[in-house]
């Protein structure tokens, strides 16, 4: 089964007549994702790519059943955006969105606790690539010519780190289950825990390859997880490993601020609990590849 989206799953785009959600809707629904609509305050009526236009996600979710969401929403409104989403009846949320104030996202997460845990939304991002069920649905930016259907379960916080493994995996003959991007801001709607219980649960997904990187304890959180809870094999990849204390690299959650927070101090933790760390980026696949042997 796909763990957040499938074939079925009805999506809303919101923001959908900017210029890159224009081209990113277009590039899923050629895919095969299910996109019903889109949301734009104001622009109620019109049509985006053959698909209708609502003026809030409320009248798109009653108007079409929609059930989850797409955020390609300038920084500044797109926390509302998000909250919108939650209040609107969606089940899943990915949020594409760089540059969203952290106390935005901190008025996010407060927001949505206000909702019990069985209708809670779940989201994935900000500053993320999406979420990719390969050969069923893709919600978000991926490449989806480069993920070969599998049962490798991906999550990674670097989009472009995922991609790399997703396509090393491919010229494997190896493919994915689901991909996840969570996003490298330091606060995000999922973490790796949150993704990992769900691969865990999930039938059609052997191994999990995680893609971290400096900064932030969600590396070291994962690991407390996995050594309790996870029973199928882990392979990760941490990036930074030169990166200087202090600095921060690339995305605005990659600096190292306590212990356990560099990319040695998470390989050295990860290793601990059993999962196997691969070297560099070059040999993810290699590596996924050596352990599902072990496995079989």
């Amino acid at each position: 089964m796909s763990i957040l989206l499938d074939r079925d799953t009805k999506v809303i785009v919101q923001g959908i007549t900017g210029r890159m959600a224009r081209f990113h809707t277009k590039d899923m629904l050629e895919y095969g994702t299910n996109v019903v609509g889109g949301v734009v305050p104001g622009k109620g009526g019109e049509t985006v790519e053959g698909v209708p236009v609502f003026d809030t996600v409320k009248d798109a979710v009653e108007k079409t059943g929609a059930e989850a969401s797409l955020v390609f929403v300038p920084p500044p409104f797109a926390a509302d955006s998000i909250m919108e989403a939650a209040d609107g009846g969606i089940r899943y949320c990915v949020c594409i969105t760089d540059g969203i104030p952290a106390g935005d996202m901190i008025r996010v997460k407060r927001y949505m606790m206000r909702y019990p845990k069985e209708r809670r939304m779940v989201l994935t991002g900000p500053n993320c690539a999406g979420t990719i069920s390969p050969g069923k649905a893709l919600l978000g930016i991926m490449p989806g010519h480069i993920y070969l259907p599998g049962n490798v379960g991906i999550i990674g916080r670097s989009g472009t780190l995922g991609y790399e493994a997703a396509a090393q995996l491919k010229e494997l003959g190896l493919g994915v289950s689901t991909s996840v991007g969570i996003g490298g801001d330091p606060i995000n709607g999922s973490s790796f825990r949150d993704i990992l219980e769900r691969f865990e649960n999930d039938d059609d997904t052997a191994v999990i390859c995680m893609i971290g990187e400096i900064g932030g304890p969600q590396e070291a959180e994962a690991a407390d997880y996995i050594r309790d809870h996870v029973t199928k094999p882990v392979v990760a990849y941490v990036a930074g490993l030169t990166a200087p204390k202090g600095r921060t690299m690339g995305h605005a959650g990659a600096i190292i601020s306590a212990f356990g927070e560099s990319a040695s101090e998470k390989v050295e933790i990860l290793s601990n609990v059993g999962v196997t760390v691969a070297e560099n980026p070059a040999v993810i696949g290699e590596t996924v590849a050596r352990v599902m042997g072990k496995a079989a």
